[in-house]
């Protein structure tokens, strides 16, 4: 069940911030909280896939600050959102021996982070008067659940 909690808390971490996920359970991996070996998903602990995804991760910090970046909520950002939920979540679930139920709370866990990280967001950005330090509140997070998650594994 702790497995599913976890699956599903890091398909919000994905909902908040795409890249922010992959690479802490990358992270997670890597230093051994995570056993993907022998999986499809082994690639995550590689050497370089936990440096790659947090130079990916700091990256969608920056852009999401720019006005150009689109909502979370078109269909193509939506879904970026639920393939790395499903993705992070189903990394956990094959840890625990829940594979299918891990990808599906991921996915499920996405949803809720994207819509509602993005009805939050909206809450913060008008009682601040501004996007920008509701995106920074988002962003510390963002990193403090999927550091406390990965640091669970």
């Amino acid at each position: 069940m702790t497995g599913l909690v976890l699956a599903g808390s890091i398909g919000i971490v994905a909902g908040l911030r795409t890249m922010t996920a992959p690479a802490a359970i990358a992270w997670a991996a890597h230093l051994g909280w995570l056993s993907l070996d022998g999986s499809w998903l082994a690639f995550l602990g590689y050497r370089y896939t936990p440096m790659i995804l947090t130079v990916l991760a700091l990256a969608e910090f920056v852009a999401d600050q720019l006005p150009g970046t689109p909502s979370r909520t078109v269909p193509m950002q939506f879904a970026a959102r639920i393939v790395s939920g499903t993705l992070c979540g189903g990394a956990i679930g094959i840890a625990s021996g829940h594979p299918i139920a891990g990808s599906l709370a991921g996915a499920a866990g996405a949803v809720i982070g994207t819509l509602g990280g993005a009805a939050a967001r909206a809450r913060i950005a008008a009682s601040f008067g501004s996007d920008r330090p509701a995106a920074i509140v988002e962003d510390a997070t963002a990193i403090m659940a999927a550091t406390l998650i990965a640091s669970a594994l």
